[in-house]
């Protein structure tokens, strides 16, 4: 009997780590094809870039990216995480892009894990599968942007939280402590996963014997000392600049937050935009196939938390419960969410329940396999169809292999034409670039300049002085009504109308992205 139940335990250790190996490689398969060209290529790629080429260059960043509600910034360890990419290979951003790349799938593991601790093997397939396919999370890995490393980093909270939770080991709440972390530095609002997290270490402690609770005291400690720790640069930046990031974010929220429609239809959108992208992508790309997969989210939640198998029932209540929070959260904090704008990426303020909706439709579908066993075959038939459906959407909504605006290649195209157009602007402060629409930078063209060894600064301000230079005009006709003008042409012209300089050269580096380059008449 003993050895009939030590062959199970070890065939089933088995075929896990199959499973785990096949997701793993699945995932890598779906990601690491044609990086330097899948993923998008603008202002915010190009600033992260710049700050990366500074590390290689000695120079410490203090701050994270902007963000782009509030005059503030994210996190800055999310630089620190990629600067060994960037460092290692002189800062080419197909090496940055393939560590996110590498991050996405090791959060398809991450969330295997979880999924089957909770629920078993069939749970953390099924979870594990969707995630891998998911069109939503194979683009988070393709290309530069803060909140793209968030998957990794809650899931590695949610599974520690709940290793620490079911093992009694204090440590684990370390582990979950660095998750949350590094979640909240890569997005602002990833802070929203601290208040789960915490309540769960807070109920664990109040449920040990006194050894064991003051362990986890021990280790909440430790953590805070570790995010106090994390956000050090940040403290250091506030006293040089007298807080200039506490006061900007004091603004934001005193100003409402960027809050905009009717709170009833806020809260509506968001929590379709939580529910569904991680399964069936953006919600204007399909809104009843995005309100369908809601439904299910909700449904499942409730179902589990009624169920008889004390984790799932638990875990239920617990997820059930982050996602309600997170989308009161959103709808308070993030007002814009409101709004879908085609053509920008949108649906990262909540990229960090992403995790928790894959792992709680694993366990729903693996307790609808096993049903009742008078209506198994049933249970089984929806659960396979339910997982066939969901990864064959995915696939016919998978991101391109080669980004619309060209991606990385295409820009440093575009930066090699912009210097072969203004010979000599690798001399300092001999190529000046403007950016339209005004309030967004020009670095998506900058950091291709820098790296081949130009110095390239934005204009700001009073032309006087700056007539005898280069000029470079960075057009952006997605913004044609806050320009006030139309690209190739009448906006750029009359941009550079006062430096007396002349057109030498025009064209699209990448579609709506218009670039002219001018130079003093005299040339």
């Amino acid at each position: 009997m003993l050895g009939r139940l030590r062959t199970s335990v070890g065939g089933t250790a088995r075929l896990d780590l199959l499973i785990l190996v096949g997701l793993l490689v699945l995932a890598a398969a779906v990601r690491f094809v044609d990086l330097s060209t899948r993923g998008a290529w603008d202002a915010d790629q190009g600033h992260d870039m710049l700050v990366l080429h500074g590390i290689t260059r000695g120079e410490i960043p203090l701050l994270g990216p902007p963000t782009s509600i509030g005059d503030f910034h994210h996190g800055v360890l999310y630089y620190y995480l990629l600067a060994p990419a960037a460092l290692l290979s002189g800062a080419d951003p197909y090496w940055v892009v393939a560590e996110i790349a590498a991050a996405g799938v090791a959060a398809v593991g991450v969330t295997w894990w979880l999924a089957r601790s909770i629920g078993g093997s069939v749970a953390g397939a099924v979870a594990g599968l969707l995630m891998a396919v998911s069109a939503s999370a194979i683009d988070e890995s393709t290309f530069i942007w803060n909140p793209n490393l968030i998957a990794l980093s809650s899931s590695i909270a949610l599974a520690g939280a709940w290793r620490a939770w079911t093992t009694g080991r204090a440590r684990w709440w370390l582990v979950a402590a660095f998750g949350v972390i590094v979640t909240m530095h890569c997005h602002v609002l990833g802070t929203i996963l601290l208040p789960p997290v915490a309540a769960l270490a807070i109920a664990d402690a109040r449920r040990r014997d006194r050894v064991d609770r003051r362990r986890i005291v021990g280790a909440l400690v430790a953590g805070l000392l570790l995010l106090f720790a994390s956000y050090v640069p940040l403290l250091i930046h506030e006293l040089q600049f007298e807080g200039s990031e506490l006061r900007a974010a004091a603004a934001f929220l005193a100003g409402g937050a960027g809050s905009g429609s009717a709170l009833p239809v806020r809260a509506a959108i968001v929590a379709m935009r939580v529910l569904a992208w991680p399964l069936t992508g953006l919600i204007t790309t399909a809104p009843l196939v995005a309100l369908l997969a809601s439904g299910c989210v909700v449904a499942i939640v409730a179902w589990l938390a009624g169920s008889r198998d004390p984790s799932r029932r638990f875990v239920a209540r617990w997820f059930g419960l982050t996602l309600l929070w997170t989308i009161v959260a959103l709808t308070f904090a993030a007002g814009s969410l409101a709004t879908v704008i085609p053509g920008l990426p949108n649906d990262h303020y909540h990229a960090f329940a992403d995790p928790i909706v894959f792992v709680v439709v694993g366990l729903g579908l693996a307790a609808l396999a096993r049903w009742r066993p008078e209506r198994r075959p049933v249970g089984v038939a929806a659960a396979v169809g339910a997982v066939v459906l969901l990864v064959a959407y995915n696939i016919t909504i998978w991101p391109p292999k080669g980004a619309p605006d060209g991606g990385w290649p295409a820009a440093d195209a575009a930066g090699a034409r912009i210097l072969t157009s203004a010979p000599g602007a690798s001399a300092e402060d001999l190529l000046v670039l403007h950016s339209l629409p005004t309030f967004k930078s020009a670095d998506a063209v900058r950091f291709p300049l820098v790296r081949r060894g130009a110095m390239a600064p934005e204009l700001f301000g009073d032309p006087i002085g700056f007539d005898e230079l280069a000029h470079v005009v960075v057009c952006d006709a997605l913004f044609r009504d806050a320009i006030g003008a139309e690209c190739a042409g009448p906006a750029e012209d009359r941009l550079v109308e006062p430096y007396g300089v002349t057109l030498v050269d025009r064209f699209e580096a990448a579609p709506g992205r218009w670039i002219s380059v001018y130079l003093p008449a005299q040339q």
